[in-house]
């Protein structure tokens, strides 16, 4: 039996722009759980996470907001990926803004841990998110985690991150905004960065593909990042952090049935969902849509009359 769970995690602490508290309710009104019941796939619901008040917490770098509650955020979601990979075939994490990625990436890590599996990575995002708490010049958390996920520097006060990931094992896809200290880290690990001209230039399948490959011949775990500013804002208007030439509709769905054809995914993030900013629920619609891709619906499911 195919299981997966879903997990909310409403956190905005980690961006500039609230909203993002209300994307897991947003996706459940667009009705990603009847979705994946419908696709043959044991849902599990199990609410949202919440964190208590927290003391305010000072860093060097003062452009840092909410620090307290980033740091919270990422060992209770740690915990809870843990063990969501640990119990489902291919649990789901709803967002919230891309800090929590740090908790649930250091979750499923310590699972693929525990199995003697390398964990890897597929960044679907419009910004790689490789600052370190002293880089970041505009102090929202949420530019931080994969730099955090790799051991990319001192992370102190975050949690203590166990099981680093090797940053050979990450690849981005959709990458189009990139501040110079990111720039840097990238040329430094050696990050496969597929930026959107490599995109245009070569088509999704050809790096997909091929890094798919490499997970599959590493006998690897894949967990998927979705960022909402993936996509182009023209399809996609519900992220505070729009920047414009981002993936299609149909590259979109593509990248999300060819994961979904490989098997290899499991575990998901869907972040970056800001509901105050959407048109009429169009966009968690859409992350709906493409998550039920991900879990098996195909185009030919629908029968069109010949002319």
């Amino acid at each position: 039996m195919k299981t997966t769970c879903i997990l909310g995690a409403p956190i905005q602490t980690g961006a500039s722009q609230p909203g993002c508290v209300m994307g897991p309710q947003s996706l459940r009104t667009a009705g990603l759980p009847q979705i994946l019941t419908e696709l043959g796939w044991q849902v599990e619901d199990r609410g949202d996470l919440s964190i208590p008040s927290q003391a305010p917490q000072s860093y060097p770098n003062p452009a840092i907001h909410d620090l307290a509650e980033t740091c919270a955020w990422i060992g209770l979601l740690s915990r809870h990926a843990y063990e969501a990979a640990r119990d489902f075939t291919l649990p789901i994490f709803i967002g919230g803004d891309h800090s929590m990625s740090a908790g649930t990436i250091a979750g499923v890590a310590r699972r693929a841990a525990e199995l003697g599996r390398p964990l890897f990575v597929l960044w679907l995002d419009a910004h790689p998110d490789l600052h370190r708490l002293d880089t970041t010049t505009s102090g929202n958390l949420h530019g931080t985690p994969m730099a955090y996920a790799c051991g990319l520097g001192d992370f102190l006060p975050y949690p203590p991150n166990a099981h680093p990931l090797d940053p050979r094992h990450v690849c981005m896809m959709g990458i189009r905004s990139v501040d110079r200290a990111e720039a840097a880290r990238i040329l430094e690990t050696g990050i496969e960065v597929n930026d959107m001209r490599v995109l245009d230039e070569t088509g999704v399948l050809a790096p997909l593909k091929a890094f798919l490959a490499r997970v599959e011949a590493a006998n690897g775990l894949l967990h998927v990042s979705f960022d909402v500013d993936f996509l182009d804002p023209g399809i996609a208007p519900a992220v505070g952090t729009t920047v414009p030439g981002g993936a299609t509709f149909r590259e979109a769905h593509l990248i999300m049935e060819t994961l979904g054809d490989s098997g290899l995914v499991r575990s998901l993030d869907l972040v970056e969902l800001n509901p105050f900013l959407d048109e009429r629920g169009r966009t968690a619609r859409l992350i709906s849509d493409l998550t039920a891709s991900l879990f098996g619906r195909r185009v030919l499911d629908r029968m069109t009359r010949s002319l």
